[in-house]
């Protein structure tokens, strides 16, 4: 356990340019605070104390205003930055080397039972405001866009953003349509937009040839009457 809180501590020296020491990063950063509450809180749920872990969990959020499930798992050097706002679910897994940024929610989409949060690679950065959610699968060294919704898997080394998100960026090539690997649903604003331009540009095109007729008949009718 001291291994992985000192690994959380170097996390924040390494991703925080405002950290200036080891001392000050474990005094005043509320991100570091609610990861070691959360590493102690799960310590106790995995021996069967339930319920007291629930309640460190509580006091966690209302010392830190980061919500983290006593059941949730979080490898070692995780960062929060920030963090105000952060809600992680109970099935929830996080790899090493992970940060998330203020304001992003791990969260189921309903109430169903078993493995119902996400799971995240390790070297995944989750931007300010992002949800991911429901079990789905964040690939290694994968990056999500601030404000983005994540409701399908996103490969390794990807670059999700977007409501609903897409993979724009794999293999640190751009993805042709912005869609996410295995096929995406069509967002159906995005539909509408580009059923909208298209009929915008036939209109537009009729209108042009529409007045590229009528010109040489004003003309006709002008050299008539003088």
């Amino acid at each position: 356990m001291f291994e992985r809180v000192r690994a959380d501590i170097q996390a924040a020296m390494d991703r925080d340019p405002a950290a200036r020491s080891r001392l000050e990063v474990l005094l005043c950063y509320p991100g570091l605070h609610a990861v070691l509450m959360h590493r102690m809180a799960h310590w106790l749920w995995e021996h069967g104390l339930r319920l007291m872990a629930r309640f460190l969990s509580q006091v966690n959020r209302l010392v830190t205003a980061i919500e983290i499930h006593p059941a949730a798992r979080i490898g070692p050097g995780f960062f929060v930055d920030h963090g105000m706002g952060v809600v992680i679910g109970e099935t929830a897994e996080i790899g090493e080397n992970v940060t998330l940024y203020q304001g992003v929610t791990l969260g189921g989409t309903g109430k169903k039972t078993g493995k119902r949060h996400p799971t995240l690679g390790n070297n995944v950065l989750v931007g300010v405001g992002a949800s991911v959610l429901g079990a789905v699968e964040i690939g290694d060294n994968s990056l999500i866009g601030a404000g983005s919704v994540v409701l399908k898997e996103v490969p390794r080394n990807s670059t999700a953003v977007g409501v609903p998100a897409r993979v724009v960026k794999e293999q640190g090539r751009r993805v042709p349509g912005g869609s996410i690997s295995g096929g995406t649903e069509a967002d159906p604003c995005e539909q509408c937009m580009r059923q909208m331009n298209e009929r915008f540009a036939e209109l537009t095109r009729r209108i042009a040839e529409l007045e590229g007729r009528a010109v040489p008949t004003a003309e006709v009718a002008s050299d008539d009457v003088s």
